[in-house]
């Protein structure tokens, strides 16, 4: 069975992923940006997100690209889609990333209100599921086949699939930031009790790379 995998998730020396405040102009929160500065020069960001050329290789790089490596279809909460909360008003909302998505896969967003799928160019479509977590990731693993799930976040979404003993592999990037105050994400975790250990860790000029797996008992 494919793995279901959470790669990059940039988290601030006080264990938080977003800032306070968040909003379409500020859709990380106050200071949120900080978090994921490690990631921004990097090649493979630069080539798979922003679609240009050049940028840093390192280890940095390294767990950049082994994210998007095998991975078939992806899973995110609705809050990381976009901004819009409550019934969809129309289809207008696409997004944060633009006509061409860097997913070029299915996504799978969980959400409380229907709302047909967006195709969008590159082979990213856009699955919107009412059913819960567990309905989100049969979906999903369906679509990838023999390949990964990436689990793209937010932190609630995160939290419910750590919960829930679902996350295969978990990889966190600390960053020398502190945030102050926003979304915790291992507030009511015990991530010990649900089994996870350190399976890898690696240290460059702007973070420090964690990969956390789960044993199977």
């Amino acid at each position: 069975m494919s793995q279901l995998r959470v790669s990059c998730f940039s988290l601030s020396l006080d264990g938080l992923a977003a800032g306070p405040g968040q909003s379409r102009e500020n859709p990380l929160g106050i200071h949120g940006l900080e978090i994921h500065d490690w990631v921004f020069a990097t090649v493979s960001f630069r080539q798979r997100v922003l679609d240009e050329v050049g940028g840093e290789t390192g280890i940095d790089n390294d767990f950049v690209a082994r994210g998007f490596e095998n991975v078939g279809a992806w899973i995110m909460g609705r809050n990381m889609f976009g901004p819009v909360r409550g019934p969809w008003p129309d289809d207008s909302w696409k997004g944060w990333w633009g006509d061409t998505p860097p997913f070029h896969a299915p996504v799978f967003v969980l959400t409380h209100h229907a709302r047909d799928p967006t195709e969008m160019s590159g082979g990213t479509t856009f699955y919107f599921v009412t059913e819960g977590i567990h309905a989100a990731l049969a979906r999903a693993r369906e679509a990838a086949g023999d390949r990964d799930v990436r689990l793209g976040g937010g932190v609630a979404t995160i939290q419910q699939y750590l919960r829930a003993q679902l996350i295969d592999e978990l990889h966190l990037v600390i960053t020398p930031v502190l945030l102050g105050e926003g979304e915790h994400l291992f507030s009511g975790i015990n991530l010990r009790s649900l089994g996870y250990q350190c399976e890898e860790r690696a240290v460059t000029e702007r973070a420090t790379h964690i990969l956390l797996t789960r044993s199977v008992t």
